[in-house]
């Protein structure tokens, strides 16, 4: 990696540390710095959660019938990663946390059966979900009122270590697909966490290019913008850059850099894992960094990839002239003006017949915004899908409400019509089971945005802003156990399943 930026040498060394000074004193007022009993608790859950795991493995063992001393020397463990593991999380994160597992412990039967029903019988957990059907499939729950998203790799071996270096390749023989790309977040962590320079100045800086990110619109990804995946590696590129950084200094030198970066060349943080063949997939490319072969995965497209880069230029415009005096840092992250910016938006209202039916679909629905977003630019061209929710508040039924902004003056309205018919099949081809909510799309100008008091920013729990869909638990559903392949007659958990299934089940 080439080195450059740097200080700027026209001005001396007490101008540079208090721009940075002026740009910590911004994070601790935007509060981005968790307290003390914000991290206590943290760790607290992760302590409880090692031991629920530890306990479900030997019981898993004993179920295999393994010899005792086996069943006494096996281990599972949890590994955090993504902003918790890197150290930038704010004090309404969650915790994404990998449970790893041994040879014998399976995906199917033992982490979504057995070590879901353990979880559900704590009083300490609530709202347990199974997310089966994700790229990297995952029980969702909370912990003490933390969300905990908890992924599963199995490895082969007997013992997992309880800081199992997932990088070493002893551990990695053989895994299946599944644990691979569930690893893919702890070995991204743990590489990033190697190679920079400093880590304070690496989650400062990141910290910053994330509130950044949220406060203009890029922030995202199932809205086609950068994850946070995507900034950790952005940020540990520029670390890379400065030898003798300051934190304003990393900042600039963060827009200047990806303001001017060659897209589609691929973001590299070891050039010589660099692959020698193959284009690499995507607008903007960004290689992770423990697997040459590997890139993050990405839903930009053509409208998210302009606005980036345009967000890109501006915040290097502001922040090239950061050391002259009265320079300011909040005008970077002034929120987005999007009333101002675009004269006609899709409107996306999506409601249900009450709040928890309304958690599930909305869930749903954002997973697929990738193939909204692309029927949108085939009609209309540009779009920019504003990841902000809304609640219309003068309506009677739970709803969630996007505006996403179109860059056109003149629009033909009724098109909208086929984009919301295509959607709906693409919804309806999936594996949603709980209740169908309703869509509505229309395009409506800037002029007729609600107004203050009439549509309120959606401040609800993230039991809704994240991708989940749930096994219905309601009175059409039966309780049917779940006997192990290994112990005949032993019930490992129960899986809820509606009566038609189970009727035909009995036949």
């Amino acid at each position: 990696m080439k080195k450059g930026g740097g200080r700027n040498k026209g001005f001396p060394p007490s101008v540079e540390d208090e721009s940075s000074i002026s740009l910590r004193q911004l994070m601790v007022n935007e509060g981005l710095i968790p307290s003390l009993e914000d991290e206590e608790k943290r760790r607290v859950v992760l302590n409880k959660l090692r031991k629920i795991v530890v306990r479900w493995v030997k019981n898993v063992a004993w179920q295999r019938r393994l010899p005792q001393n086996q069943i006494d020397a096996t281990n599972a463990t949890i590994l955090p990663y993504g902003s918790y593991g890197l150290g930038v999380y704010g004090s309404e994160s969650d915790i994404d946390a990998l449970c790893i597992g041994p040879f014998f412990a399976s995906i199917a039967e033992d982490f979504f059966i057995s070590l879901r029903d353990m979880l559900k019988s704590r009083r300490e957990v609530s709202e347990v979900h199974c997310v089966k059907d994700a790229k990297v499939p995952l029980i969702r729950f909370k912990f003490d009122g933390i969300l905990v998203d908890l992924p599963y790799a199995q490895l082969r071996v007997l013992s997992i270590p309880n800081n199992v270096d997932v990088l070493n390749p002893f551990f990695l023989r053989d895994i299946d697909e599944t644990s691979w790309k569930s690893l893919s977040g702890v070995r991204a962590n743990k590489c990033i966490l190697q190679l920079v320079p400093s880590l304070e100045l690496f989650q400062s800086l990141l910290r910053c290019v994330k509130l950044w990110a949220k406060r203009r619109g890029v922030y995202g990804n199932l809205n086609g913008f950068l994850g946070g995946v995507h900034m950790a590696i952005l940020a540990a590129f520029v670390c890379g850059y400065e030898s003798n950084a300051t934190l304003s200094s990393l900042l600039a030198n963060f827009f200047y850099i990806f303001a001017h970066w060659q897209w589609p060349t691929p973001v590299v943080l070891l050039e010589d894992t660099y692959p020698a063949t193959g284009a690499p997939p995507g607008l903007m490319p960004i290689q992770l960094p423990c697997d040459s072969h590997q890139y993050c995965n990405s839903n930009i497209t053509r409208s998210t990839f302009y606005k980036i880069m345009a967000e890109f230029l501006r915040g290097h415009n502001l922040t090239k002239d950061y050391l002259k005096p009265n320079f300011s840092w909040k005008n970077l992250f002034e929120l987005y003006p999007y009333a101002n910016s675009y004269t006609w938006f899709t409107k996306i209202h999506l409601s249900a017949a009450n709040q928890e039916d309304l958690s599930d679909w909305v869930g749903w629905v954002k997973s697929r915004f990738r193939c909204l977003l692309s029927k949108i630019e085939e009609v209309y061209g540009i779009c920019d899908p504003n990841p902000t929710e809304y609640v219309e508040t003068y309506t009677k039924q739970p709803n969630i409400v996007f505006y996403w902004g179109l860059q056109l003056r003149t629009i033909n309205v009724s098109d909208i019509e086929s984009v919301e018919t295509e959607f709906l099949k693409n919804l309806n081809s999936g594996s949603f089971q709980g209740p169908v909510g309703r869509i509505q799309l229309s395009v409506v100008k800037a002029s007729q945005l609600p107004k203050n008091g009439e549509c309120a920013s959606n401040n609800r729990s993230k039991k809704v802003t994240k991708t989940c869909w749930r096994i219905r638990e309601n009175k059409q559903c039966n309780n049917v156990p779940v006997y192990s392949h290994h112990l005949p007659g032993y019930v490992v958990g129960y899986q809820k399943m509606a009566n038609r299934e189970a009727d035909g089940m009995g036949g």
